[in-house]
């Protein structure tokens, strides 16, 4: 795998003409994994709102007006109620998202109980909870955390129009923590908030010169929310959200892409596109942390007109083509 892309050569990719684009992504795509399965993720917001940092998208943010009430962290014995049945509904990994700007140390015991259940249940286990300490990382690992979420969200040069609570160079080093201690990384970002396409070249051109790709690379769209200094950003055109998953693909070959945050405002025809450019996740479920999604009844209508059909994970690992996983 290439972790030396110029971002002269990526921009070009993002650039040529969408056909050719899209049949260099695909084929890639076909390359490396089953192109008509899509891995199944559910994922809950374990604590809401209230959270120490402003990013500029997030109704979670202590810093804005959007309405929403802060609450406590979940009690395990619900988180692991909600994760029977998203494994009922055919989530192969289970996300739990906390609105922190980092835990505190009277969390993790807690935290760590979450990620042993869902583990008992045969699912992988996904949570994001912000900024991690040395010791932070060493307990999840130590519980058998499966995937770590820690989105760059945007360009470096970008990032400061987005965030201003932490640096871009806060969010790589808490990735380098989890990556030193053996747990996959889940790192992607959001596009639609006012960005230049260059922008989204240089976020994907962060990801994939890591020395080891992320395992999952998340793509939202932006869905402006009420409340938050995003809530008047200009939706981004369809095409070049395509465009976005199919550089994705190209770049990071092995990785789960997965189309995210705002599939309710995509027409069936770009999400189908979506998947044809590479993108092999989604979130399934009615909500994400606290926006709308599809759920299983529009998704499964989607699956049958497209022929595509749920991952299943054999052996701890999700179905692949000729290579697996790294």
């Amino acid at each position: 795998m290439r972790h030396d892309w110029s971002r002269e050569e990526a921009q070009a990719l993002y650039d040529a003409p969408f056909n050719d684009l899209l049949f260099k992504a695909h084929t890639i795509h076909r390359r490396y994994f089953e192109p008509n399965s899509v891995q199944c993720s559910r994922l809950l917001s374990i604590k809401t709102g209230g959270c120490a940092e402003n990013c500029g998208y997030c109704s979670q943010s202590a810093h804005h007006s959007s309405g929403l009430k802060a609450s406590k962290l979940m009690q395990v014995e619900r988180v692991l109620s909600e994760a029977r049945k998203a494994k009922e509904q055919g989530a192969t990994r289970y996300c739990m998202g906390a609105a922190w700007r980092s835990p505190k140390n009277r969390d993790m015991e807690t935290l760590c109980a979450m990620v042993e259940g869902v583990k008992e249940m045969g699912m992988e286990t996904c949570m994001t909870l912000g900024m991690l300490s040395d010791d932070d990382v060493m307990q999840l690992k130590h519980a058998g955390l499966d995937y770590y979420n820690h989105n760059i969200d945007t360009s470096e040069r970008y990032y400061d129009k987005v965030i201003t609570t932490r640096t871009f160079a806060d969010r790589l080093d808490t990735l380098s923590r989890v990556r030193e201690a053996g747990i996959k990384v889940c790192c992607g970002g959001i596009v639609g908030m006012g960005e230049e396409p260059e922008d989204r070249v240089d976020m994907l051109l962060t990801l994939a010169n890591l020395p080891e790709h992320p395992e999952s690379v998340p793509i939202n769209m932006l869905i402006p929310i009420p409340g938050t200094p995003m809530a008047d950003a200009e939706k981004i055109d369809g095409i070049n959200f395509v465009r976005t998953i199919a550089l994705a693909r190209i770049m990071m070959p092995q990785s789960f892409v997965r189309l995210s945050a705002g599939r309710t405002e995509m027409s069936d025809e770009t999400q189908a596109l979506c998947f044809f450019a590479g993108a092999n996740s989604i979130f399934i479920g009615d909500t994400l942390l606290t926006t709308d999604n599809p759920g299983e009844d529009s998704d499964a209508v989607l699956f049958e007109k497209l022929g595509l059909k749920p991952l299943e994970l054999k052996n701890g690992a999700g179905e692949q083509g000729d290579v697996q996983e790294p």
